[in-house]
């Protein structure tokens, strides 16, 4: 028997002019219930992977990079049955430098880890999820995502690059305490240079560095151990300076970890992926520096870098310091992956609670990335016990139309 709901969308596709049409009738459904929401709820990040087979992950000894840009985004893949790595201990830390411009000799890192971000204080020393990085900056002083870019100029297409993502959209902050039973916001767990190394692979091998990584079997997966939705994983090496993130992570019951894909960088660098390279983010970028956390915005007092967030329709383009796009869509009105928004230097943050308005003077000086497809002005951060929920809710208050685009460089678009 024909559904009303089946009626509406041949009538909706007829109406489209789908006879004739350079589209197939399944990639036309596919459009039609995505945009009408036929195809019931959905998460707010948009899927970000290639509809294409799994990639059958090759050993890290046979891995050879391909300068390509991949395939263009949509859903994300997770073979039924993950590769089971071999029996036997780990091997050796890989010696990983990620390609990119030529970086000045790496500066010790300063400032230290210590105690767990759930605790009342956090003064114990020891590394573990949501570790207090007490004054540390991530990456050096020169990077872009420390860079304080208040009195940059405006691009020239800023009104309608703002207009595309929403001028009457407010910010919503996609973290805080619990959300759906689980932690809310991308999580993090700090290692020391002890940490056993477990091997990994991943669907997209030929974009991603090789492992092994130093995971701790108990790191926190992004949405939960039984989450469907993006899965990050974030571990930070205090000792050696590295940062690893996975993006849609599953752990084996052999001890290993499997993901979509995975990146290494040295936090002491300015290096960058390889150009149309991904990595545990949409944009080619890292994940980690662009988290708002509760130990800067309250217990440090400041957000000394940008952020980064969502937005739902971006360009198949990239700008640095992004690497890598996820559209189709050529529109130069839409936002490119890397793509800086800043809050107008003019805009009221008096009336704000008191860590509100370190995220919003951190928007002001530093900006924030456009740095995966979802919804629209959807902020990141790390989650933790002691956010309000409340108080993080009247960002709602700022809008598209408090923002501004910084100009950008050359936009690339292969």
């Amino acid at each position: 028997m024909v559904t009303s709901k089946a009626v509406v969308t041949a009538l909706i596709l007829l109406s489209a002019g789908y006879a004739g049409g350079s589209r197939s009738l399944a990639s036309s459904l596919r459009a039609h219930r995505s945009s009408s929401g036929l195809g019931g709820a959905r998460s707010h990040r948009q899927p970000r992977y290639p509809t294409q087979k799994p990639k059958t992950p090759a050993p890290a000894s046979t891995l050879v990079p391909k300068p390509k840009v991949p395939p263009i985004h949509s859903h994300p893949v997770v073979p039924k049955d993950p590769p089971v790595p071999p029996p036997g201990p780990p091997p050796a830390p890989p010696s990983v430098t990620p390609a990119g411009p030529t970086a000045p000799p790496p500066a010790p890192l300063s400032g230290t880890f210590s105690g767990p971000a759930s605790a009342s204080t956090a003064s114990s020393g020891t590394p573990g999820p949501g570790a207090f990085i007490d004054g540390q900056q991530v990456f050096p002083p020169d990077n872009p995502w420390n860079q304080d870019i208040s009195g940059a100029p405006v691009d020239p297409n800023s009104a309608a690059l703002i207009a595309s993502i929403g001028l009457s959209t407010g910010l919503h902050p996609d973290f805080g305490t619990v959300w759906d039973g689980a932690p809310n916001g991308i999580p993090y767990v700090v290692v020391s240079g002890g940490q056993p190394w477990v091997p990994v692979s991943f669907d997209y091998a030929d974009e991603s560095d090789p492992g092994p990584y130093p995971i701790p079997p108990s790191a926190p997966i992004e949405g939960g151990p039984s989450s469907t939705g993006d899965r990050h994983v974030l571990v930070i090496d205090k000792d050696n300076g590295k940062l690893y993130e996975m993006f849609d992570a599953h752990p084996l019951a052999t001890g290993g970890w499997h993901a979509g894909s995975g990146a290494i960088f040295d936090l002491n660098s300015d290096a960058l992926r390889p150009a149309g390279w991904t990595s545990a983010d949409a944009a080619g970028l890292p994940i980690f520096p662009g988290l708002a956390r509760y130990d800067e915005a309250v217990v440090q007092g400041a957000i000394n870098h940008a952020l980064r967030f969502s937005v739902a329709h971006t360009r198949r383009a990239y700008v640095y310091p992004a690497r890598h796009y996820a559209s189709s869509n050529t529109s130069p009105n839409l936002p490119p992956m890397g793509m800086r928004v800043r809050l107008k230097s003019s805009f009221n943050i008096a009336p704000f609670p008191p860590e509100v308005r370190m995220i919003l003077k951190a928007l002001k000086k530093y900006g924030m990335f456009v740095a995966d497809n979802g919804s629209n002005w959807y902020v990141s951060g790390a989650p933790d016990p002691r956010w309000s929920d409340d108080n993080l809710h009247t960002l709602s208050q700022v809008k598209g139309s408090n923002f501004e685009v910084v100009k950008m460089g050359p936009v690339v678009t292969k």
